[in-house]
């Protein structure tokens, strides 16, 4: 059988937990390929919130097999918090959670020099979460990273000094100690839980559930335009977030590669700092802003928003040969006369692209806009595509035709039940 692969198409955020949790009953396994703690994938169901931040989506179907993957960086203190909260909501996970030995693990001091070597950008902030990701990748591929599998070994703890040594040593150039003796504590105590789990070479298991027939979902995080090669560097993550991603992310071949989907909100949105062409600084960025409360779900830092990039969508598009969209969030632009979609850019000379400029000629880029009118109605009280507004099927078809993709899911709220299917409509 083949492997699916959810990757999102923005500056993530875009609503790839609730859509894997969504699609999770038709597969076998779901597994998170990259990223880390810096990631927060929300579902809503039930009428109650739940936020995951390296566990993989699929964690609240019990027949489903949830793997983290080589290409994650674990951080076995969040981890371990995040399990407790999935206990205490009654979700037995133990049985069906493995966890990839090849995953590098995120250490106190990783956390610590995160936060000196962003203090020491200044007013070059790359715009961290501060949760130890990119030092923790710099580790992995300066090869001097500690793995999961490590802490099975009888001279962990000193590999684990070498490394902080190290680190020790890298933030004394910038005039500053890792101050982490309290860190240490939580980190070993999470350690020894770590030590209890089903840790894995995965790899293996997920090539042995493919020979099995198994269908496999692979979660990616963070979005493509964070991708460390391909988006808008260096505001960027330190993994690769694209549909390559998921084959190094978890060792399988890409001739398994079927499906791919990819997320969008139906406007845009930017934790962080990097270009942001068609943000809004006014009222109407503010009522975005507002209607999809839209607050970090690792940070609570305030996201940028505005409206649709089109020439950003085909890009991410392309990279990643997404063959369906699934378009999130529709009903946030609800009390809108007009929405408004970017179809292009206009240099400063006055010639249009559409396509997504490098950093330095996309900073000078002016959005392109045009207009299609709002749909004024109340989508979460929609559980039908069929009854979907007719400007929302027409802005959903313009779409379609500009991005040559088709858009296969509508979101009209977060629950999720609130996931339209639109095969049957838009025609």
């Amino acid at each position: 059988m083949p492997v699916d692969v959810l990757v999102g198409l923005q500056w993530g955020d875009e609503g790839k937990g609730k859509i894997v949790d969504v699609l999770a009953p038709t597969y076998d396994v779901v597994a998170r390929f990259q990223g880390g703690p810096n990631a927060g994938h929300t579902l809503t169901f039930d009428g109650i919130k739940h936020v995951l931040h390296q566990v993989p989506s699929g964690i609240f179907h019990p027949h489903i097999i949830n793997v983290v993957g080589n290409g994650v960086v674990l951080d076995p203190v969040v981890f371990r918090v995040e399990l407790q909260k999935l206990t205490d909501r009654g979700v037995d996970w133990a049985k069906n959670l493995y966890i990839s030995k090849k995953a590098q693990l995120i250490l106190p001091s990783h956390r610590a020099l995160d936060r000196i070597l962003e203090e020491a950008r200044g007013g070059g902030k790359i715009g961290s979460t501060l949760k130890g990701i990119g030092p923790t990748y710099q580790d992995k591929i300066g090869r001097t990273g500690l793995r999961v599998g490590d802490i099975l070994l009888a001279d962990f703890q000193d590999r684990y000094n070498e490394a902080v040594a190290r680190h020790a040593t890298l933030a004394s150039f910038h005039g500053q100690q890792l101050d982490i003796e309290q860190a240490e504590a939580d980190f070993f105590s999470a350690v020894d839980f770590l030590r209890t789990l089903q840790l894995a070479d995965t790899e293996y298991l997920l090539n042995d559930l493919l020979r099995q027939g198994k269908q496999i979902l692979a979660e990616g995080a963070q979005g493509s335009l964070l991708d460390i090669d391909f988006g808008t560097y260096p505001f960027v993550t330190s993994s690769s977030t694209v549909v390559a991603g998921a084959c190094t992310g978890l060792g399988i071949a890409p001739r398994h590669i079927d499906k791919v989907y990819g997320i969008s909100k139906a406007y845009c949105t930017r934790v962080g700092s990097g270009p942001f062409p068609t943000e809004l600084h006014d009222e109407v960025g503010e009522q975005i802003r507002a209607a999809g409360r839209e607050f970090g779900a690792t940070t609570g830092r305030p996201r940028r928003c505005g409206w649709i990039d089109l020439p950003a969508l085909r890009y991410s598009i392309m990279l990643n040969g997404v063959t369906e969209i699934h378009l999130m969030k529709a009903d946030v632009l609800d009390e809108f006369d007009e929405i408004r979609i970017c179809t292009h850019y206009q240099n400063p000379e006055g010639e249009e692209t559409n396509q997504l400029p490098d950093l330095g000629d996309l900073q000078t880029m002016k959005p392109v806009y045009t207009s299609l009118p709002g749909w004024k109605v109340n989508l979460q009280q929609i559980n039908s595509a069929d009854a979907l507004p007719k400007e929302l099927k027409d802005y959903v078809q313009f779409l379609e035709a500009q991005l040559e993709v088709p858009i296969s899911i509508v979101s009209v709220g977060p629950d999720r039940v609130s996931t339209l299917h639109m095969a049957e409509t838009v025609a």
